[in-house]
């Protein structure tokens, strides 16, 4: 990074810490004024006072700023209005892991072992009279909620049903990457429900988020067609359904609920789902405008960053693996526009006007479901919490900030 050819700046706000989190985002808000501005000296200025004051190996709010730094670069470069040079300081490459490696790694917190502890309750409560269960996973995990789910059904008072598993290959390159392809992911479920006395089918069908995932509608009204009586319907979104495209310029008017995202939403209705959960991060990214979202990430996405200390040592290769995941996250959101901006989060407030607008009513989680999330968070660290919102929502939250929510939803 070249040095500043002019002092500091009067008036801008500089840390008095190394974790004044205001002043970082003032600056980060500063030099996004400044790239979008077109002011190449100004950004420079910026982006090496940002460069001194929040290293890579620093505090967490340090190695937050340095995500948003590094995605500042990234968009700058792509703008051109930084040299080729300084846009290698934003390449960030997220780790591609073994299968076990990353069961192993998504049970270091309750992120996304929240939203299946939760969905698997719901899902048990709701099909328990059923002989044949489909499930449509909608997830970013790569099928990591699956074998908990075998092993519940397995365990079903009434003798395991006969299951039905299709997955989405979401022909999109959003961490977490495994290894392993799909079909051989497909074969050692097959092979753990063998094992669990659970009869299993594994069907996988490529499907892009940015068409609103039309072959996979399409595959599954197929289904439909040849779906008996005895068998329920199970649609499980974990993280997925934000990935959905949302017309750009929509912003936040009540005229983006007419969308590719709602369009979807209905023809999941039109499958008569015996049960639909709906698991998400519990923040909005969807503003047209750069400084709006780089807010809304900046005072979202510290979340993670603070809560890796709890459990990684700092230098761990875990950790940067980790870390690498949510930057990958933050450059999607500062750095791209347009079908590349993928990360657009809807608050959860949204997400239920959206899932009533499409014929569905919320359903509460049971005392079992609740039972089993708080049991879960005892296994990690102080800082995590259960909150019950209205329409029988729960909330995961660290240090009583919202950071997942987790739904049901049945035909109204």
């Amino acid at each position: 990074m070249t040095n500043p050819t002019r002092h500091p700046w009067p008036g801008y706000p500089h840390p008095t810490t190394t974790s004044d989190t205001n002043s970082m985002e003032q600056l980060l808000i500063h030099c996004a004024t400044a790239i979008d501005g077109n002011d190449a000296t100004l950004a420079q200025q910026i982006l090496w006072v940002l460069n001194n004051i929040a290293p890579p190996d620093g505090d967490s709010t340090q190695r937050l700023t340095s995500a948003f730094l590094r995605a500042l670069i990234s968009r700058a470069s792509r703008l051109n209005i930084l040299s080729s040079s300084s846009s290698s300081l934003a390449v960030t490459t997220t780790h591609r892991f073994p299968i076990l490696d990353l069961a192993s790694f998504i049970d270091l917190t309750p992120w996304h072992r929240f939203g299946f502890s939760a969905s698997n309750a719901a899902i048990l409560d709701a099909v328990q009279t059923y002989p044949v269960v489909h499930v449509l996973d909608l997830s970013i995990t790569r099928c990591m909620q699956i074998p908990t789910l075998i092993d519940a059904f397995a365990s079903r008072a009434e003798g395991p049903p006969y299951l039905k598993l299709t997955i989405l290959e979401p022909l999109l390159e959003a961490p977490p990457a495994i290894e392993l392809s799909y079909e051989e992911l497909g074969l050692r479920l097959v092979s753990f429900a063998r094992s669990r006395n659970v009869a299993m089918e594994f069907r996988v069908v490529p499907s892009s988020p940015s068409d609103g995932f039309v072959s996979l509608i399409e595959h599954m009204q197929q289904q439909q067609r040849l779906q008996s009586e005895s068998e329920a319907l199970v649609v499980n979104c974990q993280m997925m359904l934000h990935y959905v495209a949302e017309g750009e310029g929509h912003g936040h008017s009540s005229s983006s609920l007419s969308s590719l995202r709602s369009d979807f939403l209905k023809s999941m209705r039109r499958l008569e789902p015996t049960l639909v959960t709906l698991v998400d991060e519990d923040a909005d990214f969807t503003s047209d405008g750069l400084i709006g979202r780089l807010r809304a990430a900046f005072n979202y996405l510290w979340i993670p960053y603070d809560a890796v200390d709890t459990f990684l040592p700092r230098g761990s290769e875990r950790r940067r693996w980790y870390e690498a995941e949510i930057g990958w996250r933050v450059e999607n959101v500062v750095a791209q526009e347009g079908v590349g901006r993928v990360e657009r989060l809807e608050s959860r407030g949204r997400w239920a006007q959206r899932m009533r607008a499409a014929g569905f009513k919320a359903v509460g989680f049971g005392e079992e479901a609740v039972a089993e999330v708080r049991g879960l968070l005892e296994e990690h660290a102080a800082g995590w919490g259960l909150k019950k919102e209205e329409e029988d929502q729960l909330l995961l939250t660290w240090k009583g900030h919202n950071a997942v929510f987790a739904t049901v939803w049945v035909p109204s």
